[in-house]
């Protein structure tokens, strides 16, 4: 489990393309708390380290992340955003990321606004409906908060702290992006999914109306003009 908030950007050193494929990660500092067998977070999807050099580390990434990440895009000498897990007496100052990415969005926006920077991000269909104004959502395992949300794409404000400490700041217009919905948003759609009938019905104003929760309005026959 992860908080969203990235520790330091490494560096990919070199890519060896295979079933696994298998990224070195140079890290300036992280590095030393690593060994065979640790938890880390890659742009947000939670990877195994499965060795160690001098001031690197090397993950293993299965076909079903390089399907649903952007990993399997990176080149060396890019940087990625690294985060430890969450140790238990932690502060929780992001929020609760699983490090389990849900798709893939892209840069539609990025520019100044005032002392931050707005972006701009695409967003899969399947993705939209965990997203809310002020909600949470990790991308490439940065916790950051929505502005708006629109039917395909969603907002969000950076700070300069965050700009100039993730690989947010070197990003382009296009560029893909990791996404992770809200951990609590999607175990609140699956409990809901089971309450109203085993997951066979929609919670929607048919169903409150059908089971007598919500009595749309009807207009008198009586209304006087």
């Amino acid at each position: 489990m992860f908080t969203g908030l990235i520790e330091e950007m490494g560096s990919v050193l070199r890519i060896e393309r295979g079933d696994p494929l298998r990224m070195c990660i140079r890290a300036n500092r992280i590095w030393q708390d690593l060994v065979p067998g640790s938890s880390i977070a890659v742009d947000g999807a939670c990877l195994t380290v499965t060795g160690l050099c001098d001031s690197s580390f090397v993950v293993e990434i299965s076909p079903e992340t390089v399907r649903s990440t952007h990993l399997g895009q990176l080149r060396p000498g890019q940087l990625v955003n690294l985060e430890r897990p969450l140790r238990v007496g932690d502060r929780l100052g992001g929020h609760w990321v699983s490090g389990h990415v849900d798709g893939v969005g892209f840069i539609e926006l990025k520019r100044p606004s005032g002392s931050f920077y707005l972006f701009a991000f695409s967003i899969p269909p399947s993705l939209a409906e965990y997203l809310v104004p002020k909600g949470s959502i990790a991308v490439d395992g940065i916790s950051l908060t929505v502005v708006e949300v629109e039917r395909q794409r969603f907002t969000v404000q950076v700070i300069p702290y965050t700009y100039r400490h993730t690989t947010l700041g070197i990003k382009r217009v296009g560029d893909p992006v990791n996404l992770e919905a809200d951990l609590l948003a999607k175990y609140a759609k699956r409990l809901l999914q089971l309450a109203v009938g085993g997951g066979r019905e929609i919670l929607n104003q048919e169903f409150l109306v059908r089971h007598g929760f919500f009595h749309p309005y009807r207009q008198s026959s009586d209304t006087v003009e």
